[in-house]
C-alpha cells in the first residue's frame, strides 16, 4: 500500500486561477474563448448541462414529432437527466468493443424516424468519431449534438474544433475542466440560424439571483483550494469518507440531483474567466506536451491499453484514461491507488442503466460493452502538480498488480 501523502493530486488537470483572475473586468469570457480558439459565436450558459438543455429544447421545437435522443449507455449520468427534463427520451447505443466511441452497427439499429438527435461524446478530451454519427443521422434525418463537455480545445484531424462537425456543439467550464468559473457551459451550431436559435434560448434564461451568488461563493472556493495544499480538503477527505461507506457513485460526484437549474452567468464570473482564459491555450500546450512524454510509459505496461485520438486529431489530456484486463485487476489496482491522493480515480461508476438513482430516467437496456468498459476502466490525472516520482508510483502499482 502506498504511503498516505500529505498534498492531494487532482484527478483532472484544471487550469489554475490566479488573484488578478479575480478582478473585476469586461463579461466577454465567450467572445473571447471563441477567438482564442477560433470557434464560431458561443453562447454563454450556466453549465454543460443546461447547454446541452437547451439545445435539446430547440431541437424539440424545431422537431416536434421526434422524441429520441441516442446517447453512448457509458456517459455522464447528466445527460439522461437532461433529456427527461427536455421532455424526450433517452435510446441508448451500446459502445464500440474496448472503446468510449458508439459502436456503429448498434447505432444504426438504434435510430430511426423517432430519432431527434444522436450525441457522439469526445469523452476524456479524447477525439470522438463524429463522421459515424453523421451518416446514420443524415440517413434518418437526426441532427448530432457533439458533447465536447471534457474537451474544450480538441481539435479533429483537420484542424478544426470539435463541437463543429455535427449540428450542435456544447462545452464545460467546470471544476477541473481546463478552464473553469466552476459551473458554466457554452453553446454553439454550424448552421447560423440554428446557432441564433440557441443564442436567443439561451438570452430567454431567468437570472436567478440566488443561483449567481451561490456559484460566485464556489468559484472563490474553487480558486483558493484548486491546490495541492487545498484539494485535501476540498477533495480527498470527501473522497475517502464516501469510499469508506462503500458509496463509489458520491466519491467520483455521479449522485446529481433530479433537475439542472437555469440561470444566466454573471458579469463577475464572466470576467474572472475572462482573464484566465488567456492562459488557456499555453496550458493546453503543457498538458499535451507532458502526456505525450507519458504515454509510451504507460503503453509499455503489458495489459494496460490507453485510449487516444484517431490519426492526426489533437484531443486535450485532462487525465488518461486506462483499461486493465478485467474487472479484478483494475478494482486491484484502485484499493492502492485511489485513496493515495496520486489523482488517480474512475470517470464514471456505471453504465447509465445501473444507476440506481437513474431508475424510471433511464430505460432497462443490453450493453454489454459499457458494462465492461465501466468494470475495467480507471483514470490517471495529468495535472502539471504530477511529478515524475508520482507518476513512477502510479506505474509501479499498475506494473505489480498486472504482473
Amino acid at each position: 500500500m502506498l504511503p498516505r501523502r500529505r498534498h492531494e493530486l487532482p484527478p483532472t488537470a484544471g487550469l489554475p486561477l490566479q488573484l488578478a483572475d479575480l478582478r473585476p473586468g469586461a463579461p466577454t469570457l465567450a467572445a473571447d474563448v471563441a477567438a482564442l480558439l477560433g470557434l464560431p459565436p458561443l453562447s454563454l450558459t450556466c453549465s454543460g448541462t443546461a447547454a446541452l438543455l437547451l439545445a435539446l429544447a430547440t431541437l424539440r421545437e424545431l422537431q416536434p414529432q421526434r422524441r429520441r435522443v441516442v446517447v453512448p449507455a457509458f456517459t455522464c449520468p447528466l445527460v439522461a437527466i437532461a433529456v427527461r427534463q427536455a421532455g424526450l427520451e433517452l435510446q441508448l447505443c451500446d459502445l464500440a468493443p474496448g472503446h468510449h466511441d458508439l459502436d456503429p452497427t448498434a447505432l444504426r439499429a438504434a435510430c430511426d424516424e423517432r430519432t431527434l438527435a444522436i450525441v457522439p461524446t469526445h469523452l476524456g478530451g479524447r477525439v470522438a468519431d463524429v463522421d459515424a454519427a453523421l451518416a446514420v443521422a443524415h440517413e434518418v434525418g437526426a441532427y448530432v449534438i457533439e458533447d465536447a463537455a471534457q474537451a474544450l480545445g480538441a481539435r479533429r484531424a483537420d484542424g478544426a474544433s470539435v463541437g463543429l462537425a455535427g449540428d450542435v456543439g456544447f462545452f464545460s467550464l467546470a471544476a477541473g475542466k481546463g478552464l473553469s468559473i466552476y459551473e458554466g457551459g457554452l453553446l454553439t451550431a454550424r448552421d447560423p440560424a440554428l446557432r441564433e436559435r440557441l443564442a436567443d434560448a439561451a438570452a430567454r434564461v431567468p437570472r436567478q439571483s440566488g443561483w449567481e451568488w451561490r456559484r460566485c461563493f464556489e468559484l472563490l472556493g474553487y480558486a483558493v483550494l484548486y491546490r495541492p495544499w487545498g484539494l485535501r480538503l476540498a477533495y480527498g477527505n470527501p473522497l475517502r469518507r464516501a469510499l469508506r461507506r462503500g458509496d463509489e457513485i458520491a466519491a467520483v460526484g455521479d449522485d446529481f440531483p433530479p433537475t439542472i437549474p437555469l440561470h444566466r452567468v454573471g458579469r463577475w464570473r464572466q470576467a474572472v474567466g475572462a482573464h484566465a482564459a488567456a492562459r488557456l491555450p499555453a496550458f493546453l500546450a503543457h498538458t499535451a506536451a507532458q502526456a505525450q512524454r507519458r504515454l509510451s510509459r504507460l503503453r509499455d505496461i503489458p495489459g494496460v491499453q490507453v485510449l487516444d485520438d484517431p490519426p492526426h486529431a489533437r484531443g486535450t489530456w485532462p487525465f488518461f484514461l486506462l483499461l486493465l484486463p478485467d474487472q479484478r485487476r483494475r478494482d486491484a489496482a484502485l484499493a492502492q491507488l485511489w485513496q493515495s491522493g496520486l489523482g488517480v480515480s474512475r470517470l464514471f461508476i456505471h453504465a447509465l442503466p445501473d444507476y440506481p438513482h437513474l431508475a424510471g430516467v433511464v430505460p432497462a437496456a443490453d450493453v454489454p460493452r459499457a458494462r465492461d468498459f465501466a468494470a475495467r476502466s480507471l483514470t490517471v490525472g495529468n495535472s502539471p502538480w504530477m511529478d515524475e516520482a508520482d507518476f513512477e508510483a502510479i506505474c509501479g502499482v499498475l506494473e505489480a498488480v498486472l504482473r
